[in-house]
């Protein structure tokens, strides 16, 4: 009597369709990540459109804020430039304190690059007029007066680390004439004489442009 081999061609086909799924399964753990990454990319697309071409910077900013979620997909210099864009977008909006956030992650990964020294400096020296109103409201409360005081002056100095590197690498009078009225508003000759010799130096490192 012939063996039935019934058993033999289920086996086969049970391990058929199984490595079968297996395979799908894996193309389709291995293709889900490019998938993502594609989509952050297309939404930087829209995002610079949204900018550029539809001046609608209310849909830029909800689209940042959707590509925030996947930043690390994009490529590191498109990373950068995109930080430096929504940096752009909450300082035309006047949000000082998320503006700055996204130009120090410019500088993070881009430390020589001016246009985001000169916005961290205007932006401290804004920051730093609010506390000078609270300096000359507090004159007679010794201790608040001492806090706001020494804020000022961080402030302060922040403001001329960014603008001395901004004007170093693209000099600009107005820039300048900050810079001096900082250094003597805080009694600092000696750094204010050495500055000619600081802007010479940090001007031999300067980055004009992103890209992506």
């Amino acid at each position: 009597m012939p063996k039935c081999r019934c058993f033999e061609y289920l086996g086969f086909y049970l391990y058929y369709f199984t490595m079968k799924k297996l395979t799908i399964f894996l193309m389709f753990l291995l293709c889900s990540p490019l998938l993502k990454a594609q989509d952050v990319y297309d939404k930087y697309i829209d995002f610079n459109k949204a900018i550029a071409m539809d001046n609608d910077k209310d849909k830029a900013l909800s689209l940042a804020n959707e590509i925030l979620t996947g930043t690390e997909k994009l490529p590191a210099k498109t990373q950068t430039n995109f930080y430096a864009k929504v940096a752009k977008l909450y300082e035309d909006k006047n949000e000082q304190t998320k503006a700055i956030t996204f130009w120090e992650k410019v500088l993070a990964a881009e430390p020589n690059y001016y246009v985001a020294h000169r916005a961290l400096g205007y932006l401290y020296i804004q920051q730093s007029n609010a506390l000078a109103a609270k300096i000359n409201a507090s004159r007679k409360d010794p201790q608040a007066y001492a806090t706001y005081t020494s804020q000022y002056q961080k402030i302060i100095k922040s403001s001329l680390f960014h603008l001395e590197k901004a004007q170093a690498c693209d000099p600009d009078d107005t820039s300048l004439n900050y810079i001096k009225k900082l250094y003597q508003q805080l009694n600092d000759s000696a750094d204010l004489n050495s500055l000619s010799a600081r802007l010479t130096d940090m001007s031999k490192h300067c980055v004009e442009l992103l890209t992506d």
